[in-house]
């Protein structure tokens, strides 16, 4: 992953940040490299997830996944980091497996009663993750999957791998029914998961190569130094920052390759969950470059100075010739590929941003694959960390989620949450028709 954060310079951009703030910066990023040295040395909670390159074992996750090798299809149950990640890698990498990988992180009936029928279930695996086996959204989801799977005459402990903590509901139904299971690695929160067996479980039944995931990560955790200058991703996650302080409030995330489109998701949540503390952080908002250039852009060149556009350049793709014509007002297509147009789309946006004075970074991969993928997350990941040491903020925790959580046990019977008294206390102004 390399990074270039030429048009966020206060030469080119309004908010921007000048060279020499940039390197005033970076005496604190020093001191922040520091602090996220020990914690991972010290195996702390959060920054433990820096290690999961070195410490994540691929031959146990492709040993657990081995009894349902021959799925169709992959039913990942979880919600938030314990399917976004997962679905990050196998959605970029999806034209490369014969495996379709669906993910139920949502509760709609409508939408989860669509995915189960006329699907054949004696071809599809589960996968629960849940690190509490508490998570309301995803037991109920699997309390769902599994009557389907009763329903259809398909024994379900066949067919299900669960991730889950040392303890709680899903660690003793693994227990009982004697299911393959996997371990969410202690101090790893689940938005800063998805190198381990959290992300990875969904990738091996895929067949895509875990090794070169973590390969990646590891090359991109060599570069972690003391110096903006030197670390693509504190390179990232310090101007992010800067540019929030100055203004620039909204993050924009434009990967500029269909298969990224979910870890624009994922991105979105690392970046809230983490950094949204105190009344700080940037706001994430996700777009796809060529789709959004005609739908946001306007907005984005146009509209208030309060957003940083971060582009990420998928490098080399598989490419497809444009057919001649015949016309002679699009001849210059024919001439071209579809690569070639969607450089040249991204290279003009670029440049559209930066001739009206926005800022925008360009995060640079040379394609598509394991091994740039794990550099990707894990390079964002050390970015958000960087990010929340310079924030002052406590980048780990998610308080403002627990409260929600509170708030719906309790209003389901689940126990007595003076969360759940807040929402008989809503304020209405209605209006009828």
């Amino acid at each position: 992953m390399n990074v270039d954060i030429g048009n966020a310079l206060a030469s080119v951009a309004s908010p921007g940040v000048s060279r020499e703030s940039l390197e005033r910066l970076d005496d604190q990023v020093g001191d922040a490299h520091e602090r996220i040295e020990r914690g991972m040395a010290d195996a702390e909670h959060g920054y433990e997830a820096l290690n999961l390159p070195q410490r994540t074992d691929p031959t146990e996750i492709r040993a657990a996944v081995e009894p349902v090798a021959d799925a169709e299809t992959l039913l990942t149950i979880g919600i938030g980091g314990s399917a976004l990640g997962a679905a990050t890698i196998t959605d970029a990498l999806a034209a490369e497996s014969d495996t379709e990988a669906i993910y139920l992180d949502n509760v709609d009936p409508a939408w989860i009663s669509q995915l189960l029928e006329n699907r054949s279930l004696e071809n599809t695996a589960i996968n629960v993750v849940s690190r509490s086996g508490t998570t309301a959204e995803t037991l109920a989801n699997f309390l769902v999957v599994r009557d389907a799977f009763e329903s259809a005459g398909v024994d379900w402990t066949d067919r299900t791998i669960v991730t889950t903590g040392e303890s709680g509901p899903l660690r003793n139904l693994s227990d009982r029914h004697d299911l393959p299971s996997l371990q969410v690695p202690d101090g790893v929160p689940g938005r800063f998961s998805a190198l381990s067996a959290v992300g990875l479980v969904a990738a091996a039944v895929c067949e895509h190569d875990l090794e070169a995931l973590l390969d990646g990560a590891a090359a991109e955790a060599e570069t972690l130094s003391g110096s903006l200058f030197e670390c693509p991703a504190y390179a990232y996650g310090a101007t992010a920052y800067a540019l929030d302080q100055r203004g620039a409030g909204i993050n924009a995330m434009v990967p500029y390759a269909e298969s990224l489109e979910t870890y624009a998701e994922w991105f979105a949540q690392l970046w809230a969950e983490s950094l949204g503390k105190d009344d700080l952080g940037q706001t994430p908002v996700r777009a796809l470059g060529v789709t959004d250039q005609h739908s946001q852009l306007q907005l984005y060149r146009a509209g208030p100075r309060d957003k940083l556009v971060t582009f990420v350049s998928p490098g080399e793709l598989a490419d497809r010739p444009i057919p001649d014509t015949g016309v002679d007002e699009l001849a210059y297509l024919g001439d071209s590929t579809l690569a070639d147009l969607l450089e040249a789309e991204f290279e003009a946006t670029e440049a559209s941003l930066a001739a009206a004075g926005r800022p925008n970074v360009r995060v640079e991969l040379e394609g598509v694959d394991e091994y740039e993928l794990g550099g990707l997350l894990y390079g964002m990941e050390a970015a958000c960390v960087l990010a929340g040491e310079l924030y002052a903020v406590n980048t780990f925790e998610q308080p403002a989620v627990e409260w929600a959580k509170k708030a719906t046990r309790g209003l389901l019977g689940g126990g007595d949450f003076e969360e759940a008294d807040a929402v008989a206390e809503k304020t209405e102004l209605r209006i009828e028709r």
